[in-house]
C-alpha cells in the first residue's frame, strides 16, 4: 500500500479518526466517545486526558479494522474544538479540567476587562469581541477562583496541541487557534507581549506559534506503545475543527464559504484581507494567507442530538424493528410538516449564543405551539431554527461586505437532505456537498500531507481529495414563508432576551 495519512478530530462529543489515501479516500475510520460535565449552571468541560485515551483507543481500532501497518502512515495532522485553556505544569501534566466553547463562567471577568483594558482596544489587536466562550478569561477565571492550580501553570495548551504534545513532547500553538487569546495580533499572527501583561497573563503560558501545517515534531516511543503508530511518525501542529473542516470541504479561495453542520453550527468565509466585525470571530485559516470570518452558533447538530436523546424513544424501537436509524425517522416525520412548521418557530439558543448575538443568557424557547401540532413540527422547527441562525450570520456578513455565493456544507446534518434544503431554502445559498462526514479529519490529514510532501500545495490537495457528491438550489417557493418566519425569529429574541437575563 503506497502512503496513507491520518486525521484526528477532537471534537465536543467525541474523538473521530480517519486513515485516508493520497486520492482522500477513508481506508478506515474509528470514533470513540468522551463525556462533557456541566457542574454549575453556564459550566461545560472536559479532561483532555479522556480526549488522549480515546485517540489512542481510535487509533488502534482503526489501524486494526483497516488492516493498516502503521508504518504506512506518512504523518499524522490534528484538529480541536475552540477556546480551550488547557492548563499544564512543566511535565505536561493536566492541573484541572478545561473549560470547552460552550461554557461561560467567566462573563464577570470579561465584563471586568472589557471595561478595565478598553472593549476597542481588544478588538483592535485581536479582532475579536471578549467573550466568556473565548480562551482568555478562562485563564484568568482560574487565577481567581482556582489559585493552587494557576500557581502551577507552565503552559495553556488548546485541544489539538495537547493531543500534539501527547503524541511528540513538543508544547506548540497553531495559527488558527490564536483568536482564543485577545493577546493574540490578528494582522501579524503573533502574541502581543504588552497586552498580555495588561490582561494579567504572563507571556510564559503562551507557547510558540507554529503554521498549521508544520511538522512540529514526531511520535514518540512513549506515543508509540500507546497509540498503535509507529515511532518517528511526523505530525503536523493542526488546526481549528471549523478550519481543517473549511479546508476538507475545498475551501482554499477568497469567497469560498464553508456551512458548518457538526455539533454546533455557523459558517466560515474564506477573506485575503483583514475584516474584522464585533459581531462575528475572525481566525486565521489552515491555509496560509488566508483568514476565515466565522459565525459561530451553539445550535447545530447538536439540536438535533438532544431531541433524539430525550424525547425519540419510540423512534429507536420502531428503528429496531424496521432497520431505519431513529434519525432516519426523525427526518421523515419532519418531511412530514410543510415548510414553515404551520407557525412554530424555534429559537436554538441551547447553551446561550455566540454570534452574533453574544449573549450567554439566551435561551432556547419553541413558539407558536397548539394542540394541533405534533412532534413533527418540533423537529421541523428546530431544523429551521438551526437554518435561521446560520442566516443571521450570513446577514452580519453581508452587511460589512462579505458575502457568501454557494455554501460547502459539512459534518453530520449535512447527511440530511430535508436539513440541507431547509438552508438553502432559508438563506438564499446554493450548497453544495462534499464528503460531508470526513471533511474534518480530511483536513487534517491534509495538513500533515502538505507538511510532509506528500501534497506539493494546498491546491493539489483539494483537487486530489474533495469531491461533491449532490447540490441543493434554493426553492423559490419556500421563500416567502422563511422570510415571514425569519422575521419573526429575530424579533422573538429581542423581545425576550431582557426577560431571559433574569434565568
Amino acid at each position: 500500500m503506497s502512503a496513507c495519512l491520518l486525521g484526528i478530530d477532537i471534537g465536543t462529543s467525541a474523538c473521530k479518526i480517519a486513515i485516508f489515501d493520497r486520492g482522500g479516500q477513508v481506508l478506515s475510520a474509528a470514533t470513540k466517545d468522551y463525556p462533557v460535565y456541566y457542574p454549575h449552571p453556564g459550566w461545560a468541560e472536559q479532561n483532555p486526558e479522556e480526549w488522549w485515551t480515546a485517540v489512542c483507543q481510535a487509533i488502534k481500532e482503526a489501524l486494526r479494522q483497516g488492516k493498516i501497518d502503521p508504518g504506512e502512515i506518512a504523518g499524522v495532522g490534528i484538529d480541536g474544538q475552540s477556546w480551550s485553556a488547557i492548563a499544564v505544569d512543566e511535565d505536561g501534566r493536566i492541573l484541572a479540567n478545561t473549560p470547552i466553547w460552550m461554557d461561560t463562567r467567566a462573563a464577570g471577568i470579561c465584563r471586568e476587562l472589557n471595561e478595565a483594558v478598553g472593549a476597542d482596544a481588544l478588538f483592535a489587536l485581536s479582532g475579536n469581541s471578549l467573550q466568556p466562550s473565548y480562551t482568555t478569561a478562562k485563564i484568568l477565571w482560574y487565577k481567581r477562583e482556582i489559585p493552587e492550580v494557576y500557581s502551577r501553570i507552565d503552559k495553556i495548551l488548546q485541544s489539538n496541541s495537547y493531543i500534539a504534545y501527547r503524541l511528540t513532547g513538543e508544547m506548540t500553538q497553531d495559527l488558527s487557534q490564536g483568536y482564543g487569546l485577545h493577546c493574540f495580533d490578528m494582522r501579524k499572527g503573533i502574541w502581543d507581549e504588552t497586552m498580555a501583561e495588561r490582561l494579567g497573563i504572563p507571556v510564559r503560558f503562551l507557547p510558540p506559534i507554529h503554521p498549521c501545517h508544520e511538522i512540529i515534531g514526531t511520535v514518540t516511543a512513549e506515543a508509540a506503545e500507546a497509540s498503535g503508530l509507529k515511532q518517528g511518525t511526523p505530525v503536523a501542529a493542526g488546526g481549528l475543527d471549523a478550519a481543517c473542516g473549511t479546508l476538507g470541504a475545498g475551501v482554499v479561495r477568497p469567497g469560498e464559504t464553508q456551512e458548518q453542520g457538526g455539533q454546533a453550527g455557523g459558517m466560515s468565509i474564506c477573506i485575503d484581507r483583514y475584516k474584522a466585525d464585533p459581531r462575528l470571530i475572525l481566525g486565521y485559516h489552515v491555509v496560509p494567507g488566508c483568514w476565515l470570518l466565522q459565525g459561530g452558533t451553539t445550535g447545530g447538530g447538536g439540536v438535533m442530538r438532544w431531541l433524539e436523546k430525550e424525547f425519540g424513544a419510540y423512534e429507536r424501537l420502531i428503528g429496531k424493528e424496521t432497520g431505519k436509524s431513529s434519525l432516519d425517522l426523525y427526518n421523515e416525520a419532519a418531511e412530514a410538516i410543510a415548510p414553515g412548521s404551520d407557525g412554530v418557530i424555534f429559537l436554538p439558543y441551547m447553551a446561550g449564543e455566540r454570534s452574533p448575538i453574544w449573549d450567554p443568557k439566551a435561551r432556547g424557547v419553541y413558539y407558536g405551539l397548539d394542540f394541533s401540532k405534533t412532534k413533527g413540527h418540533f423537529i421541523r422547527a428546530a431544523m429551521e431554527g438551526v437554518a435561521f441562525a446560520l442566516r443571521h450570520n450570513l446577514d452580519t456578513a453581508e452587511s460589512i461586505g462579505a458575502k457568501a455565493e454557494v455554501l460547502r456544507a459539512m459534518g453530520g446534518s449535512a447527511n440530511s437532505l430535508l436539513w440541507t434544503q431547509v438552508k438553502a431554502d432559508v438563506t438564499g445559498k446554493t450548497i453544495v456537498v462534499p464528503a460531508s462526514d470526513t471533511a474534518t479529519t480530511l483536513g487534517a490529514a491534509m495538513l500533515a500531507g502538505v507538511g510532509t510532501g506528500l501534497y506539493k500545495n494546498f491546491d493539489e490537495a483539494v483537487s486530489l481529495t474533495v469531491q461533491t457528491r449532490r447540490r441543493h438550489e434554493p426553492n423559490p417557493a419556500n421563500r416567502e414563508i422563511y422570510e415571514k418566519n425569519y422575521h419573526t425569529y429575530l424579533k422573538l429574541y429581542e423581545q425576550l432576551k431582557d426577560l431571559m437575563q433574569d434565568t
